[in-house]
């Protein structure tokens, strides 16, 4: 597997991060097998591993450090906070009172005494982002964090995080963590380039479209039911009674046309699609099972030609998102109350 330069932070890491949300009671409750993937994919040679302390309410992370244990030295270890993890008030979100407390939460649960890249899960409408940064540049100078990131940050957001940093003689986010994928190409315009700019380091997830681009969304077979909590949270992305969802279907039927004509599966074609835009460092791919990581592991080695790429911009137009319930952006000025005059 070859490894990549996270930015310009001079951490090596793998194509592929393995993300996981799906450890735990959001997925895979069998807490040995879940450790046993993680194995595999750290045998496999992916040494990038990302969580959140919101996945299943810190299942998640307590099952990667049960995981890391003596093989933690080896890893770059991302999470993330910001997510409510209760509904008592300052139990989310980016304000130095909830950093400071969840921290030290998110390094117990992963039984360890540092984190490589500790990012922010959302921004924030309300917050002045220094406030942000200020404590985040504390936990560096503690120690207790190495690197910090940002998660779904538009291209402006990205560039005011930098302009405060820098002003205020503050660390500043080396990565951002953006959805990308076939389908959801709206970052191409700005987001990674802006990233690029800043030589940031990325970390894409979804490059499977929220398993659109699994295979399993096949014109001619039973649209798949998705699990219960993804059709509760996201229900725009799974309604097929939306045109959108049904072009969906239409392109994922002929993507997977292409990917057969040129030899490769369709997850292959997805994920290799995603880690060789020149904006990206690394994409998570998020296993539930072990089938499903050793589908995902062989994207690291494909190399798409200039033909199959001319053919996926044919279906979907370079810098466009079919569905925008897909993207995971969130604009207040947008919402309905702030739009209107």
């Amino acid at each position: 597997m070859e490894y990549r330069l996270l930015g310009r932070t001079g951490l090596t890491v793998s194509p592929l991060c393995l993300g996981t949300m799906m450890f735990g009671d959001w997925g895979n409750s069998d807490v040995e097998d879940s450790v046993s993937i993680i194995h595999h994919a750290l045998d496999a040679g992916i040494n990038f591993v990302d969580t959140a302390d919101v996945y299943s309410a810190g299942g998640s992370e307590e099952i990667v450090g049960k995981a890391l244990a003596g093989r933690r030295d080896d890893v770059v270890l991302a999470t993330k906070f910001f997510m409510p993890m209760g509904t008592a008030p300052n139990q989310g979100g980016g304000s130095r009172k909830w950093i400071m407390r969840e921290v030290e939460n998110s390094l117990r649960r992963l039984g360890t005494d540092y984190i490589d890249l500790y990012q922010v899960h959302r921004p924030s409408a309300e917050m002045d982002v220094a406030e942000t940064l200020g404590a985040l540049s504390d936990l560096v100078r503690q120690g207790k964090v190495r690197y910090i990131g940002s998660s779904s940050y538009l291209g402006s957001q990205i560039v005011e995080a930098q302009v405060v940093s820098r002003d205020r003689n503050l660390e500043r986010f080396v990565t951002e963590q953006p959805p990308y994928s076939i389908m959801v190409r709206g970052v191409e315009g700005d987001v990674l380039p802006t990233a690029q700019r800043y030589g940031m380091g990325t970390l894409t997830y979804s490059p499977l479209g929220g398993g659109w681009l699994s295979g399993r969304w096949r014109k001619d077979a039973e649209t798949p039911t998705p699990a219960s909590r993804a059709r509760r949270a996201l229900p725009g992305r799974f309604d097929m009674s939306l045109p959108a969802n049904q072009q969906k279907l239409e392109i994922a039927d002929a993507l997977a046309h292409v990917a057969e004509e040129a030899g490769i599966s369709l997850i292959e074609l997805a994920i290799a699609f995603v880690i060789r835009h020149p904006g990206v460092t690394s994409a998570i791919i998020g296993p539930r099972t072990l089938d499903q990581l050793q589908s995902q592991l062989p994207a690291a080695d494909v190399v798409l030609s200039d033909e199959v790429l001319d053919r996926i911009d044919e279906l979907v137009v370079p810098g466009t998102t079919i569905n925008p319930a897909d993207n995971s952006y969130s604009t207040a000025e947008l919402a309905v109350g702030a739009r209107r005059r």
